[in-house]
């Protein structure tokens, strides 16, 4: 058994533990005989064969400096070791070592730094109000998606008015960055856009409407950092817009025949095609209701919860999130550096930046875990297998790959912690306060 080394440890910011540890001289001495044995049976010096050079000479050959530092690589990673292992510290990265002192004949003297799994003070789930507004559907909301339905097959008419919403307007666009030059890749000629919203960019839209043809118009936007044509990204940009022609969408009336070629004959009349699809938005009303109350509820727990984030889970998130960032990339025939050249931003720009969303990221994330830790929620491996195979039926890419995705380590880690996180959604939803929003 190793002699004991001497630490004493102390609470540092940022869930770090300070260790200083005095190696006691037996170890420091053992150390550096073993490490002039190892390395005389290696040396080839003029005059002897080799491995029997005298360690006198190996180590005058060495030099102090050099054999301090082949004492330090062998003993230092088995002192922290021991170290952390005497003291039951589990660390999450590699620990940040100082060698004090190192000498033979005397202890050596360490100081290391260990970043630790924070401890979360958790918030009392029970006491969190959240209130989530209803959705309601509405005659318009459902009319929309009437008029949705139809739309492939609307009549498209050339008309000779005014442009309005709902229109396909023929545009000539002229694009002018801040110096007055124009962008070419941003001009076109007699393009066609639908003048509806999320189709153009809303200051575009709204000089369009109300245009007539041959009529010209100019806007002043905005362009996000993130923009793709650099001469714009992060600028205001002068748009010329020129109407050359509106044509109107004209949708079928919503008939009892109609009805029936839409559904295939599943519904023979407006009234209860009208009913069943009020239904369906009733439904996707009350999922996404259901889901800004979780939503909502996370968020409050997170906030009122408290925890000190170690730097290192920071760094593994950012890490994970341009590893993500860059494959998606590589995806589309990008590269990274010539991406981050778009933006107009440095790597390092990049992550100060995306520092803030990273660390609120990790916080969740540890509010969450600690949450299920306290509520004992942890899917048992039949649990984990059967929703691995509720997703692989309603996944047409996973098909036919369930026991792969069973067997396979990762593969179950990823649905464990899918279904885990899950469970810690729904009991959050039973015991918080605030009322369960209902769509109407």
């Amino acid at each position: 058994m190793p002699p004991s080394l001497s630490v004493k440890t102390e609470q540092l910011p940022k869930s770090q533990v300070g260790m200083s540890i005095e190696v006691p001289v037996e170890t420091v001495d053992a150390t550096y005989e073993r490490v002039l044995n190892r390395l005389a049976s290696r040396a080839k010096l003029e005059g002897f064969r080799p491995g029997r050079a005298p360690r006198a000479l190996v180590e005058a050959r060495l030099g102090p400096a050099a054999l301090r530092e082949e004492v330090v690589e062998t003993m230092v990673p088995e002192v922290i070791r021991q170290a952390l292992a005497e003291q039951s510290i589990t660390p999450i990265d590699n620990p940040d070592v100082e060698v004090v002192e190192l000498e033979r004949g005397r202890p050596a003297q360490l100081k290391a730094t260990v970043s630790v799994m924070p401890e979360v003070t958790l918030a009392d789930a029970s006491g969190l109000k959240v209130e989530t507004p209803s959705v309601d559907v509405t005659d318009e909301m459902l009319d929309r998606r009437l008029a949705d339905v139809r739309e492939p097959m609307a009549e498209i008419t050339p008309v000779d008015r005014e442009a309005r919403e709902g229109d396909i307007a023929v545009i000539d666009v002229e694009v002018e960055a801040e110096d007055g030059s124009v962008v070419p890749s941003e001009s076109r000629q007699a393009m066609e856009a639908e003048l509806k919203e999320g189709v153009l960019l809303p200051e575009l839209q709204s000089a369009i409407l109300g245009a007539k043809v041959g009529d010209t118009r100019s806007t002043t936007v905005k362009f996000p950092d993130d923009y793709s044509e650099p001469m714009l990204a992060g600028k205001d940009g002068t748009i010329k817009v020129t109407l050359q022609g509106v044509k109107e969408k004209v949708l079928p009336p919503l008939d009892d025949a109609l009805v029936k070629q839409l559904t295939d004959g599943k519904y023979e009349t407006v009234d209860a095609y009208r009913a069943a699809t009020r239904e369906q938005l009733e439904e996707s009303a009350k999922a996404v209701a259901q889901m800004a109350r979780e939503q909502a509820i996370v968020k409050a727990l997170v906030d009122a919860s408290s925890v000190e984030i170690p730097d290192s889970l920071v760094e593994r998130e950012l890490a994970s999130h341009l590893d993500s960032l860059n494959r998606s990339l590589n995806r589309q025939g990008l590269r990274l550096d010539r991406y981050l050249e778009y933006l107009g931003k440095t790597p390092d720009q990049w992550i100060a930046d995306e520092r803030p969303e990273a660390e609120d990221h990790v916080k969740r994330d540890l509010v969450l875990d600690e949450f299920a830790r306290r509520e004992q929620i942890e899917p048992s491996d039949e649990e984990v297998n059967d929703y691995i195979e509720q997703e692989v039926a309603r996944d047409d890419e996973l098909k036919g790959q369930a026991e792969e995705l069973k067997r396979g380590p990762n593969s179950r880690r990823f649905f464990a912690a899918r279904l885990r996180r899950l469970r810690v959604l729904e009991r959050l939803g039973e015991i918080a306060g605030g009322s369960k929003p209902e769509a109407t």
